[in-house]
């Protein structure tokens, strides 16, 4: 495999992935069960019929750059 098949792969992978995390919300949701996600600073429980339950709070979301490579020490 080349360089840039790779790359192609990679991506692709953003996307594929967006969509395998919404179809598994969706199965979640459609078999009666409750999901959690984030929603600004804080945690969400979310039901079958669309109703939210705070969790809890947690630090807001840092935005970033795509593409930007970022070192941790």
């Amino acid at each position: 495999m080349s360089d840039k098949d790779i790359q192609k792969l990679e991506s692709q992978f953003p996307a594929l992935s967006g969509e395998a995390f919404a179809a598994a919300r969706r199965s979640v949701l459609a078999s009666g069960q409750s999901v959690l996600q984030t929603e600004g600073a804080y945690v969400v429980r979310v039901f079958p019929d669309g109703r939210k339950e705070v969790v809890k709070q947690i630090e807001p979301p840092i935005p970033v750059n795509p593409g930007t490579i970022y070192t941790i020490k």
